[in-house]
This record gives structure tokens, C-alpha cells and sequence, in this order.
């Protein structure tokens, strides 16, 4: 719904009359703190589930920003951020609900130490993680970096805000990872092991963003 809402901006605005500064920075300040506000809920956050959704409305708060501001740049890095965040998030929640399904609760530290029997899936919360802080040269990196060149060249002092958000975006990402796959797994948890289908799902997830980074033209 987050992603379809942002469609629905970037589709809406145009034929909108365009709207004035005074207009814009009610909005803008909204959800440039929207982003910081999700960020710090996210990092006291000990429900799995609720930090991804939180991840996913701070990543929405930059593409409601750059689709405000209606530059070229602001709506290719929205429609970047979008489609990859879309796939990461997906990702991310299919990785906690194998976890949901294993210990039938979807507590951060109950499966801690999970890489020692659980490697492979240890592996694909690895990808998911660094895809979700915007590594590079990941396409969540390359949306960011246009959206928060829009935002720069809009007001200067938007990069105290973004630069905030991105750390803390980061700092829970690796809260989450770190929580989930290390430390010391705790005794009398009978544990399946992984199935085949949920490699194959959480694959088809990967490969559209593995083959979209190397060729970005692909959505442009």
C-alpha cells in the first residue's frame, strides 16, 4: 500500500495546479521527520515484524519528499526507491515469517544465534540487510543518491535531516541482523530446517534486484 500510495502521488501531482513554496513545506517537513520519528521507534522496536514496517514508512518518507519537489531526478530516484524498497521489504518479511513459523513468535532475540544452524538463511538476511541500508552499487543506493541530490538542491539544510535518518536507518538494520543471527541460541527450541521453496522465494526476490542494479536502463 505504501508503494501504490507513492505511485499515486508521483501520477496525481502533474495535473495538480503546481503547487507554491508556502504549500510544500508543511508536507516536506512532515515527512522528513517522519523519517527520523520511524527510525527511532525502529531501534527500541522489539517486535521483527513492526521494525520492517517501520523500515518501510521512513523509506517512504524520501519518496514523498522527492516526489514533492516534482524535478526529474526527485521522480526517478522515487520510482528507484519504490521498486527496490518493494522487493527488499518483501524480502525482509518473508525472512521473518520463516522465523514466525519456527518458533511461533516473532520476538527479535528468541532466535538468536540462528547462522549456526540456519547458514543459508543467515545468508539471504545478510543480502536483505545491506540491500535495505542502500549499499552500493545496489538500486536502493543508486534512488537514494538521486533523491538526495533533489533534496540538496532544494534547501541545503534538507542534508542534516537525510544524513540523521540514513545513520539510524543503518543502525537498526544492523540491530535487526545482529539480534537475529548472533549471540547464543537458546536451549529447548525444535527447529525445522529450511525447504526449498522458501530459497526459491526468497530468490525470486533477489535476482529482479541483482538484475536491475546491473542494468538500471531496464526501469528507466
Amino acid at each position: 500500500l505504501l508503494k501504490l500510495g507513492g505511485y499515486g502521488i508521483i501520477r496525481v501531482l502533474p495535473i495538480c495546479p503546481p503547487p507554491n513554496t508556502t504549500l510544500i513545506y508543511p508536507f516536506m517537513m512532515l515527512a522528513l521527520w517522519g523519517i527520523i520519528m520511524t527510525s527511532l521507534i525502529g531501534l527500541r522496536q522489539p517486535d521483527l515484524k513492526a521494525l520492517i514496517a517501520y523500515s518501510s514508512v521512513g523509506h517512504m518518507g524520501l519518496v514523498i519528499s522527492a516526489t514533492l519537489i516534482q524535478t526529474h531526478w526527485g521522480l526517478s530516484g522515487a520510482m528507484l526507491l519504490m521498486i527496490a524498497h518493494g522487493l527488499t521489504s518483501s524480502a525482509l518479511f518473508c525472512l521473518a515469517n520463516m522465523n514466525y513459523e519456527r518458533t511461533h513468535s516473532r520476538a527479535l532475540l528468541l532466535l538468536q544465534g540462528a547462522q549456526i544452524i540456519f547458514p543459508l538463511m543467515a545468508a539471504w538476511w545478510i543480502i536483505a540487510s545491506l540491500t535495505n541500508m542502500a549499499l552500493p552499487p545496489t538500486i536502493n543506493f543508486m534512488g537514494e543518491l538521486l533523491i538526495l541530490t533533489t533534496l540538496m538542491n532544494w534547501c541545503p539544510l534538507t542534508i542534516i535531516i537525510t544524513a540523521i535518518g540514513t545513520t539510524l536507518t543503518a543502525a537498526y538494520t544492523l540491530y535487526m541482523l545482529l539480534c537475529t543471527q548472533h549471540g547464543k541460541l537458546p536451549h529447548g527450541l525444535s527447529l525445522p530446517p529450511m525447504m526449498t521453496r522458501e530459497h526459491l522465494l526468497l530468490a525470486l526476490h533477489m535476482i529482479p534486484l541483482i538484475l536491475i542494479t546491473m542494468k538500471p536502463n531496464l526501469l528507466f
